[in-house]
């Protein structure tokens, strides 16, 4: 075997042992209870936001099976983990400062495309809406919300 053969052969080597041991790195994948009950404007923005929203803004997650697999489960965890300290309709405060200001940005980013984000689609193609789904999430989000006490 030559020097050439021998270095590929430990750069293919340690690769490995590093790639078994990055999945030792815990990763949190729990779903928390659900603290709040939504009662929503209409059955349409329910299963929008379930097919858009819900695996990073509820404690109702999905957790895929690559969301198991290292580093790809690091950046499904952050995802998640950001999108439910931004807004998490599994644990609603009306009585937040901030929940007003919120209930106008859902609408705000769902109507601009920034949610879900464009990472999310490849692996989740019914998270894709029409213009007429997006528009009455939108709606529909920003009535459940503004009527939820």
């Amino acid at each position: 075997m030559n020097q050439i053969s021998k270095t590929i052969l430990t750069v293919v080597f340690s690769g490995l042992v590093l790639a078994g041991l990055i999945q030792l790195i815990p990763v949190d994948r729990t779903n928390p209870p659900v603290v709040s009950q939504v009662k929503w404007d209409s059955a349409q923005t329910q299963a929008l936001f379930k097919r858009a929203c819900a695996d990073c803004h509820s404690n109702e997650t999905v957790w895929p099976w690559y969301s198991y697999v290292a580093p790809v489960s690091w950046l499904v965890s952050h995802d998640v983990s950001e999108g439910r300290s931004r807004f998490n309709i599994s644990d609603l405060n009306p009585s937040s400062p901030r929940y007003s200001r919120m209930v106008n940005e859902i609408k705000r980013v769902v109507l601009e495309g920034e949610m879900p984000k464009a990472i999310y689609y490849p692996t989740h193609p019914e998270a894709v809406l029409t213009a007429e789904e997006t528009q009455a999430l939108a709606n529909g989000l920003q009535s459940t919300l503004a009527n939820y006490k």
